[in-house]
């Protein structure tokens, strides 16, 4: 009796269990898929990796989407003729404090107007301790400017630029320029012939202050300047992008009118007055070219420098 029970014991475990159905699955699977895609669309087909090989060339010839730049600090224009003379150049400004009970010369007239006429800056009355703290105790002469940071461009910005003018980009690099008046006149000049824009690196040189602004006679207002951390990175960024850097240096292997490159999308890389180009620039660019000077100066000033050659290129492209 109990092996007749444990065979039909052995015999029910051998039995399958419940059976998971396909919930639908199979059903499904027979249902039609849509209409057959393109060849160009269909992975593995020759039209497919010939569309993916344009494609990649286009994106190749576009330039990397704007992403703006870093902004700068802000800035206090302290003493009666220097805030005179930045609202009268065009600098931008916010705020203008006045000093209580300021004795009120045809200057300070002056600056009430010029602030004034603009419509946008805040007119601000302050006690002379006050502005003694704001100006760390310089001389203000009752009346401080205060300038908003600069919002610098992305180094793509200046391709972008060059992009929907249909034009090759023209291009102005600054190693090691310390002067915030040599960065406003190359900005000038950049605008004066054509040029998409300046880049300058963070450390050791000058940025976008209001003396620049005031040398840049206003153009700083349509011509942008990028600030990089790293301006070797950035021409090399430049030079995948299909530029070719160019940089002036007193013993160039190249003359600025011989040098054929500078017809095509460039940058030009310009050194300190003094020291010249920085090692790891210099070593960077695909060119070194010389300004040919028969009176035998030994340099020249960075923002006459950058004319020349600015103006070589233009009149080429002209």
């Amino acid at each position: 009796m109990a092996g007749n029970s444990q065979r039909r014991n052995r015999r029910t475990s051998n039995k399958k269990g419940m059976q998971v159905g396909s919930g639908g699955q199979r059903r499904r699977g027979l249902e039609g898929k849509g209409p057959t895609p393109p060849a160009s669309a269909r992975k593995g087909h020759k039209k497919n990796r010939v569309a993916n090989a344009q494609a990649k060339q286009a994106a190749a010839r576009r330039p990397a989407p704007r992403r703006g730049g870093v902004k700068g600090t802000s800035e206090m224009v302290v003493g009666r003729n220097p805030v005179y003379e930045a609202l009268r150049d065009g600098v931008p400004a916010v705020t203008l404090y006045v000093q209580q009970y300021i004795d009120n010369d045809e200057r300070v007239r002056d600056v009430l107007k010029l602030a004034g006429d603009r419509g946008t800056i805040n007119l601000m009355e302050a006690p002379r301790p006050e502005l003694d703290r704001m100006t760390n105790g310089l001389n203000h002469q009752g009346l401080v400017l205060q300038v908003p940071p600069y919002e610098y461009a992305h180094p793509d910005d200046l391709l972008a630029a060059a992009d929907d003018n249909h034009e090759d980009p023209l291009i102005v690099a600054l190693d090691g320029v310390t002067d915030p008046r040599n960065l406003g006149a190359i900005v000038r000049s950049v605008s004066a012939f054509g040029g998409h824009g300046v880049v300058v690196p963070e450390r050791r040189a000058a940025g976008m202050t209001a003396g620049a602004w005031k040398s840049s006679a206003g153009t700083a207002a349509r011509t942008p300047v990028s600030r990089v951390t790293n301006l070797t990175r950035a021409l090399e960024g430049y030079q995948k992008a299909g530029l070719t850097v160019v940089g002036l240096a007193a013993d160039g292997e190249h003359t600025v009118e011989d040098l054929e490159e500078l017809n095509g999308p460039v940058v030009i890389v310009i050194g300190s007055e003094g020291k010249g180009l920085g090692r790891l620039v210099g070593e960077t660019c695909d060119y070194r070219v010389r300004i040919s000077m028969p009176g035998g100066a030994e340099s020249l000033n960075a923002g006459v420098a950058a004319g020349i050659v600015l103006y070589e290129v233009a009149r080429r492209r002209a």
